[in-house]
């Protein structure tokens, strides 16, 4: 997004200009910010396409298209001389682990329950990309999260601090409960030091991934990544994932809650970053009687939304099937004839982890039996043939 400040009676440039606009950085509520060279991630088009090449962004096609920007800041934009990251925090009021046990209520990741951050980042940003234009006399792009921008790489370059063993990015100073954005700035400033990483020797993040999504530390495969099946991935969640999931409904914290580094974090500067009680712990038996209006009604604002309420849906039958609460999977035998072949197939795999073989033979002849969706109809093959103790 282009952004360009009224004509200044005065430009600044070096130290007065980065004095200004950190001041009124700190004003818009932001944590930390440093400055980079469009150029100072050299290795960054060989390390992604080699992750691409891997297949490991799984469906986020997105993240191949346009991956020469994605890639080098001075291909999506010729004119930027600078790179200003700016960081957010969101740190949870409590531990997302406490969640994890209450079964019958599902979990949603810490970002995920306050206002759509894309929304207030992007207000903040463009004031601050005005007040930067303005000042400095020089045009200016800003980014949060929907364009080829590599946030986390300019970030560690910027000196914010440094991508984890679980590729988030880590301060020293604010942990890793951080939301990015970047404004390019066609003014050349003086570039911040690089960041240094201090994991050290700790595997928190990585021990303890529930479906071992890190084939080594500082890589992650989104195909075995909760976050990217539970938002991303549009069809049914590979059967030997289902049961790690728990009662993680949307995204997953579990890496970043582990964080020794996270003792230094601070809560939201913004009130409206602040996160919903409503959202906090919601009952699995309440959101599995949302329908499409529901759905939207309950999310709008937040970054759930954006899943729609089948695949949403999808993640609440999971997560019933795990609760070990029948009376939660009587609530799974409602969906049976869903609309949704996605929401269906779901339905049959809970109420498959409640019922014996007659009973779900019975619930076959009434709702499988003229099935028309190859996936619902392997949902039922699988069910039939599944002992309900595994």
């Amino acid at each position: 997004m282009s952004v360009q400040g009224p004509t200044p009676k005065r430009t600044f440039a070096g130290a007065d200009l980065r004095r200004l606009v950190e001041a009124r950085a700190r004003a818009l509520g932001f944590c930390a910010l440093g400055l980079t060279t469009p150029d100072a991630v050299p290795l960054l088009p060989e390390r992604l396409a080699a992750w691409l090449a891997q297949g490991a962004q799984g469906e986020m096609g997105w993240m191949a298209e346009r991956a020469d920007q994605r890639a080098d800041p001075a291909t999506l934009w010729p004119e930027v001389a600078s790179v200003w990251v700016l960081a957010m925090s969101y740190r949870p009021e409590s531990d997302p682990l406490d969640l994890l046990a209450r079964r019958d209520r599902g979990a949603i990741a810490a970002y995920a329950q306050r206002r759509d951050y894309h929304e207030v980042l992007k207000g903040k940003l463009k004031e601050l990309g005005g007040y930067l234009s303005a000042k400095s006399g020089r045009p200016v792009k800003v980014f949060v999260d929907t364009a080829p921008v590599m946030e986390k790489p300019l970030a560690e370059a910027a000196g914010l601090g440094w991508q984890g063993k679980h590729t988030v990015l880590l301060s020293r100073e604010h942990g890793n409960w951080l939301l990015l954005g970047a404004i390019y700035s066609a003014a050349a400033m003086e570039p911040d030091a690089p960041g240094r990483g201090h994991c050290g020797s700790c595997r928190a993040c990585l021990d303890v991934c529930p479906t071992d999504a890190f084939p080594a530390p500082y890589r992650l495969d989104a195909r075995r990544c909760l976050s990217y099946l539970t938002i991303e991935h549009a069809g049914p969640i590979p059967e030997e994932f289902r049961r790690p999931m728990g009662n993680r409904i949307f995204g997953c914290d579990d890496c970043l809650a582990v964080c020794p580094w996270n003792k230094f974090a601070h809560a939201a500067a913004d009130a409206r970053m602040s996160a919903r009680d409503d959202l906090a712990a919601p009952p699995l038996a309440e959101l599995a009687g949302l329908d499409d209006a529901a759905f939207r009604a309950r999310f709008a604002g937040t970054p759930v939304k954006r899943t729609g309420r089948d695949r949403f849906l999808r993640n609440v039958l999971i997560a019933i099937g795990n609760a070990g609460d029948p009376a939660l999977g009587a609530a799974a035998l409602d969906h049976l004839a869903d609309p949704s072949p996605l929401v269906r197939g779901m339905a049959v795999w809970a109420a498959a982890r409640y019922l014996d073989g007659s009973a779900l033979a019975a619930l076959h002849a009434r709702h499988g039996a003229g099935e028309a969706d190859p996936h619902v109809r392997a949902e039922w093959r699988a069910a039939l043939a599944r002992d309900p103790e595994t």
